[in-house]
């Protein structure tokens, strides 16, 4: 399972689409910047803007030493090392988005303070109390063992510590329609309720400081999202997540947008506290 969920991030060429991409839009591929990654880095719902709300709850101090789990592009990584000055590790399944991590880290000029590894989620390469701070956006939904997922967390932040996450969550209980963003088939997508996430996360250690239902907000913004296209159309833009997952993204765009839209899917923010 672990494999597969890893195949369906990892298609090969990735680095190489992005920087194309980035030098076709303009960009100064040997000197980027955090927005000028944002387009194609935020590989997850509502994109830069989950990412600064995720960031404003969880507030890293520049002395926190911070753990991105299932980190994906390194996109957040950058981010709170960039505007908060945090000192930020990143684990990754998916051994393509950790080589395109660092590579697209070194050409931020940020690489002293953001460094990514192959690992998992399930078994974090970190001792025990090793982080302030623990950050996961979009991950959970391909984790079948939730438990050991938020024990892990649990594990590796000190007392004290802050766990900030984003998640898709079942809404209504009517079954998805495949393929979405996390999953083409449904043996790798495994949504929970809201409801047991929490269970799951005090079962866990951790006591709830924010929990935040941005589901409307999404719908909203993806509502303005596409009225902005239609009056500028173009097909496609050259930056956007579609460049990481390439022909699917029309499919997989539309029907997790309509499972939200629908009330199949949730989306939640939550910080949580290690007493």
């Amino acid at each position: 399972m672990i494999e597969e969920v890893a195949r369906h991030y990892g298609k090969g060429g990735l680095l190489e689409r992005i920087l194309a991409a980035l030098a076709q839009a303009g960009k100064d591929i040997d000197h980027l910047t955090i927005d000028d990654l944002a387009p194609v880095d935020e590989f997850h719902s509502r994109r830069r803007l989950a990412t600064e709300e995720l960031a404003g709850l969880l507030a890293p101090s520049p002395t926190d030493r911070v753990i991105d789990v299932g980190s994906g592009l390194g996109g957040p990584s950058r981010y709170l090392a960039a505007t908060r000055s945090c000192r930020v590790s990143g684990v990754d399944l998916t051994p393509e988005f950790v080589e395109t991590a660092k590579a697209l880290t070194e050409r931020a000029g940020l690489a002293d303070r953001v460094d990514f590894r192959v690992g998992s989620a399930l078994d974090i390469p970190f001792p025990d109390a090793s982080f302030d701070c623990a950050w996961s956006q979009n991950v959970a939904m391909n984790i079948a063992d939730r438990p050991r997922y938020y024990a892990e967390m649990h594990r590796v932040l000190r007392s004290g510590g802050r766990l900030a996450i984003q998640d898709v969550a079942v809404g209504n209980g009517d079954p998805l329609r495949f393929p979405v963003m996390w999953a083409d088939r449904p043996e790798i997508s495994f949504l929970r309720t809201p409801e047991e996430t929490k269970s799951l996360l005090v079962a866990a250690g951790f006591q709830i400081k924010e929990w935040v239902d941005n589901t409307e907000t999404a719908l909203a913004e993806a509502a303005a999202e596409r009225n902005r296209a239609a009056s500028n159309p173009t097909d496609p833009p050259i930056l956007g997540i579609h460049v990481v997952v390439g022909p699917s993204f029309r499919e997989k765009i539309r029907n997790a947008g309509q499972a939200m839209a629908e009330g199949r899917t949730r989306l939640i923010n939550a910080v949580l506290i290690k007493p």
